[in-house]
């Protein structure tokens, strides 16, 4: 019952929500490939909580083929993805993002989700079974101000998920979406270390907590196994209630980057 015995690939498993997720599997019973960019990283966390690895660019076909590839190998068949390879190169007001960084995170986030689902879904397809586990953002439905290329990218994950899981069904795939809220990890660093931004976070949330990757990782492990077997199609916030309330209020962080005009969008036409 449950992931005991099954066979699944993490993408971006070398940190963050993603080791938390493969550590948790793991430990569950479940044979786990991690993969990401960084392979002394990845070897660091596959010898600390015994999973395999991979190195693999997401935003490269060819990588992503020999991922899934070398995933599947382990026990021949592929039961479950969690595709929480993602981030973000820029932040800001949207007149003043970079339009190169702007297609990179889109890139990471919406193409790199893509190419996963694309060839993890061909394999579980095949197999007339599997479980697909997108990593998305509470981004994607509460606005964020200042977050003009990662909200749009999470929200394409969304997106994503759903369609793939009306196609999918057919076959017996099931394609969920898992939307954090804040989860302490190094890429929100700037935020979970304190002062008023923090403070309008735990002010959004009925449960005023920062979230653990273990948290995400106990939303993955559900999707991932047998208790869920009729759940696809879904994007599930993991937010501590954050959405039911607002987008944060990152002014205190990106006023002093860009002034009080910036953030409303004014641009010196000589700049």
């Amino acid at each position: 019952m449950g992931v005991n015995g099954l066979n699944v690939l993490v993408t971006g498993g070398g940190s963050g929500i993603g080791l938390g997720c493969a550590e948790a599997l793991v430990a569950a019973g479940a044979t786990v490939t991690i993969g990401g960019r960084t392979e002394s990283r990845l070897v660091e966390a596959g010898e600390r909580i015994g999973a395999r690895h991979v190195v693999v660019d997401v935003t490269d076909e060819a990588s992503v083929v020999a991922a899934v590839a070398a995933a599947t190998a382990a026990t021949g068949r592929l039961d479950g993805v969690v595709a929480s390879a993602g981030g973000s190169e820029t932040i800001g007001p949207i007149t003043q993002i970079d339009v190169e960084a702007f297609r990179r995170t889109l890139d990471l986030n919406v193409t790199g989700t893509f190419l996963t689902l694309k060839h993890a879904g061909r394999q579980m397809a095949r197999q007339g079974s599997g479980s697909f586990v997108g990593i998305s953002s509470i981004a994607s439905p509460l606005t964020h101000r200042w977050f003009g290329a990662y909200g749009p990218a999470k929200a394409g994950i969304d997106h994503l998920c759903r369609a793939a899981a009306d196609e999918l069904g057919a076959s017996g795939v099931r394609v969920n979406s898992i939307q954090p809220g804040l989860v302490d990890t190094d890429l929100v660093s700037f935020i979970t270390v304190g002062g008023p931004v923090l403070e309008d976070y735990l002010e959004c949330m009925p449960v005023s907590r920062v979230g653990k990757p273990a948290d995400i990782a106990a939303a993955a492990l559900f999707l991932l196994g047998t208790e869920s077997e009729w759940v696809t199609g879904q994007n599930i916030a993991v937010d501590g209630g954050h959405t039911v309330r607002r987008g944060p209020d990152l002014r205190a962080a990106l006023e002093p980057v860009f002034g009080a005009d910036g953030l409303r969008g004014l641009v010196d036409p000589e700049g």
